[in-house]
This record gives C-alpha cells, sequence and structure tokens, in this order.
C-alpha cells in the first residue's frame, strides 16, 4: 500500500461504553476511507477515569482524560487518539497535532430526570448532580435555591446514580445520551441561555504527534 493508504491504524481510545462507541464510529469511518486497512483499538483507563471521589476541577480538570491516550502516542503504540472534544484542554503541547475534528452534533446539554421537566420546575433544596464546574456555576447563578452536588462516573455509572435516588436530577451532553441509544432519558434538552455548552461539545477530534505527516495525510478525506 501506498504512504496515503496505511495497512494497520491503531486508535488510543478510553474503555467506556461512550468513548469506545465513538472510536469504533471512527473505525468505520477509516475502514471506509482505506479499504483493507486493518484498524485496531487500544483501550486505555485514564487518571480521569481512576479518581472519581473527588470534583475533576480540584484533580487536574480536562487533561486527566487525554494523558495516557497521548503517551501511547508518544511511544507508538497508537497512531491515532479519539477524544470528545469537550474533553479536549484548550491549549496544546506542540508535539500534538488536532489534524481532523467531525461534524458537530446537538452540542448543547441534557436535563435528565425521573421526577421534573427541567430545572425551573424543581424545589427548593432539591439536588441536581454534574461534573462540571461550568454547569455548576450556570445553576447556581440561575436557581441559587438548588444544590449542585459532584456527579463523577461514566455516562452508566451517572445514570445509575440518579436512578438510585443519589440526585433527582442530572445534567449530561445531550449528544452522548443520543449516541448510545438513549435519548428517552432526555427529559429536555437545555437551550444555551439556560446552560452554556463547554467549546467542542458534540464533536469527536482525532489527536495525532504532530511529526506525523503520514497519519494527518490518512485522514485526509
Amino acid at each position: 500500500m501506498s504512504q496515503s493508504s496505511p495497512e494497520r491504524i491503531v486508535i488510543a481510545t478510553r474503555e467506556s461504553r461512550l468513548a469506545l462507541w465513538q472510536a469504533e464510529h471512527i473505525k468505520a469511518r477509516l475502514e471506509a476511507l482505506h479499504p483493507g486497512c486493518r484498524v485496531e483499538l487500544l483501550g486505555m483507563t485514564t487518571r480521569g477515569d481512576q479518581i472519581l471521589d473527588r470534583p475533576l476541577a480540584k484533580v487536574g480538570g480536562k487533561g486527566l482524560f487525554v494523558k495516557e491516550l497521548e503517551t501511547a502516542l508518544l511511544d507508538g503504540r497508537a497512531d491515532i487518539a479519539v477524544h470528545s472534544m469537550k474533553d479536549v484542554p484548550m491549549m496544546m503541547e506542540p508535539e500534538f497535532a488536532l489534524p481532523c475534528i467531525t461534524a458537530r452534533e446537538v452540542p448543547l446539554d441534557a436535563f435528565v430526570s425521573s421526577r421534573y421537566e427541567s430545572l425551573a420546575d424543581m424545589p427548593p433544596g432539591a439536588v441536581v448532580g454534574t461534573s462540571s464546574l461550568r454547569r455548576e456555576s450556570q445553576i447556581h447563578a440561575q436557581y441559587p435555591f438548588l444544590g449542585v452536588t459532584s456527579l463523577r462516573g461514566n455516562l452508566d455509572t451517572r445514570l445509575r446514580k440518579l436512578d438510585e435516588g443519589q440526585y433527582d436530577a442530572i445534567i449530561l451532553a445531550a449528544a452522548g445520551l443520543t449516541r448510545l441509544g438513549l435519548g428517552e432519558r432526555i427529559r429536555s434538552v437545555m437551550p444555551a441561555e439556560v446552560s452554556l455548552p463547554a467549546a467542542g461539545q458534540g464533536a469527536l477530534g482525532i489527536e495525532c504527534l504532530a511529526a506525523r505527516t503520514d497519519v494527518i495525510g490518512w485522514l485526509q478525506p
């Protein structure tokens, strides 16, 4: 095969159900782009997946979800890494590149609850779960009578905690729920005026080493 048609591509990905769905989505796109290419997934656990007892903002922020995947790029175990763009830090180290960002799906946040239709319907003292300082700040500003509690874990874990009654409602990215076929869990999609979404929310990013011009070429349509 020529340089533009690789024999094998290894994708580094987190191992949550949502992350694997996203990596499989990119895998299918690459296999269609390069027929005959063998595309493999390298599942990894990041520090962001391991540290679940503290708010994300207090233990390192978004970078905790990408560091181990970037290490796999550096040591040659993987050619590319697939990220939710909302988890990618605004500033990247110069040795890395982000040559491809997918079309953005619904970028908005979703209100998920079995009891209430929206934040405005919740009574004083009701508890909202979120892992995002951005979401927490906006809830406090608009609904100061509500309690906001840290909510960590993958999407399935967060839904389970809601169903167990640990929270009255939780806020999640609408795109993640839709990708996993869980759109029925969305009680309402939150307008940006209520919950401004994260930069890049709803899009996937493909990261590689900046020096890997061959990989960057593989990603061209």
